[in-house]
């Protein structure tokens, strides 16, 4: 995921502000990932459980990520996509309810962690860690669909 993050910086990085936004707040997402999964480049040699506080300070970050793709800047990549034509506008289209998919799944992982008060609540954090994951893999690619043909807008 850092890695396609890193190409999606590459690719559309300082095309518009919009797109800078976006992706600004994926690699925020993505660093806090990293850091409650102890992954690279964050990994621990001795791990631990994270702080209560470390998970609930994620699922924020989850939400409001979720939240300002559906809230804010989807409005904005649909419109972009209509000033390209009937095919951008079809993709927009046709991606939306897949992205949405995941939403669901980011909200269901919040409102799991979200109220926990001893670490006896996080006993498959790491499995639903690991789902987490590959959800937002899966929107991440999805998303870059849009980037793409926003990008093709501002090009």
């Amino acid at each position: 995921m850092l890695k396609s993050l890193a190409v999606a910086k590459e690719k559309w990085g300082g095309s518009n502000s919009l797109i800078d936004q976006w992706l600004g707040h994926r690699s925020q997402l993505l660093a806090s990932y990293c850091e409650l999964a102890n992954l690279p480049p964050y990994e621990k040699e001795h791990r631990r459980l994270p702080d209560l506080g470390e998970i609930q300070s994620f699922c924020a970050l989850v939400v409001d990520y979720v939240s300002e793709g559906h809230f804010e800047v989807y409005d904005q990549v649909v419109s972009a996509c209509e000033k390209t034509g009937e095919e951008n506008l079809a993709l927009a289209r046709k991606l939306m309810p897949q992205i949405a998919k995941t939403t669901d799944f980011a909200l269901d992982f919040n409102d799991k962690y979200t109220g926990i008060h001893d670490h006896d609540q996080v006993v498959e954090l790491d499995q639903d860690l690991s789902k987490l994951g590959q959800m937002m893999e899966t929107r991440f690619d999805l998303e870059d669909r849009l980037l793409e043909a926003v990008h093709q807008v501002h090009a």
